[in-house]
């Protein structure tokens, strides 16, 4: 950037110059910019989403615009890229920008607007001017969107200098950790959406343990836990093997038997011939 062309008796001039001169001496991964070479009053900028949150691996362009009187009154602020947080093409109200003259101090520089700026990007709203309260899912989408090319706006040179930009924070973007979960969520959105009848899923038979192999069970059908075979139980009095009962009834037989003949002695006895009998016997 020619200093030549620019009027260095002029205090704003000398000290957006000397901030050119020191961000370009001393990059950041987090953010970078430059001002036109047309009007140096004028800045275009890309900032990195803050990390641990949903706009991690985002890269989000906005328009810096530094008023005469600079650094002694602060800058307005306008973000390009749809984030989810900030309006776009709208001057937003932070505590660093000319919303809020009061909080400004002349030591503070467009480094230090940035920083604060990418601090901003995961507080919560409450209702500012230019804010946006999307949800995380909303400006995950965004976040993945904003890193395939730098918006559209302004005339060629703005949009060279923001491609330039662009192409810069994309070498030191890191990815976005949350990419994949958003697919998740996603589908997991769909299969509730999908009905509301709960399916169960079919168990993990194992023959070896229930002694045969199971039919295959269908997802809809509804599940009965599993229990091993109960073995049968101990024989009783009224539960007789079939052994068992044939000795039983050998053994009523022979008892009639010995009745019948003790019987047949007292009718013999009776009748006198007991001698007889017992002589035969």
């Amino acid at each position: 950037m020619a200093e030549d062309k620019y009027n260095m008796k002029n205090p704003a001039v000398k000290r957006i110059l000397q901030e050119v001169k020191e961000m370009q001496s001393n990059p950041s991964d987090d953010f970078m910019s430059l001002p036109l070479e047309e009007n140096i009053f004028e800045w275009q900028f890309a900032i990195s989403g803050p990390r641990d949150s949903e706009f991690e691996g985002g890269i989000y362009h906005g328009r810096i615009q530094l008023p005469a009187e600079y650094p002694f009154k602060p800058p307005s602020f306008m973000l390009l890229t749809p984030n989810g947080r900030f309006e776009t093409q709208t001057k937003i109200c932070l505590s660093i920008s000319n919303h809020h003259p009061e909080h400004w101090q002349p030591s503070w520089s467009v480094r230090t607007a940035l920083v604060a700026l990418i601090a901003f990007m995961p507080t919560s709203p409450n209702g500012a001017l230019g804010s946006l309260d999307y949800k995380k899912e909303e400006r995950l989408k965004l976040t993945i969107k904003s890193r395939d090319a730098a918006p559209r706006f302004g005339t060629g040179e703005r949009q060279t200098l923001m491609d330039e930009i662009h192409e810069y924070m994309l070498s030191k973007a890191p990815p976005i950790p949350e990419a994949s979960s958003i697919q998740s969520e996603e589908q997991n959105k769909e299969n509730e959406n999908a009905g509301d009848e709960e399916i169960v899923p079919a168990p993990v038979l194992d023959p070896a343990a229930i002694g045969e192999v199971a039919e295959p069970v269908e997802l809809n059908q509804q599940v009965r836990p599993l229990t091993r075979e109960r073995p049968p139980p101990p024989m009783t009095r009224t539960q007789k093997a079939p052994a068992d009962d044939r000795l039983f009834t050998w053994a009523a037989v022979g008892l009639t038997i010995a009745i019948v003949v003790l019987l047949l002695k007292k009718f013999m006895k009776a009748n006198g011939h007991g001698a007889v009998f017992m002589d035969e016997s």
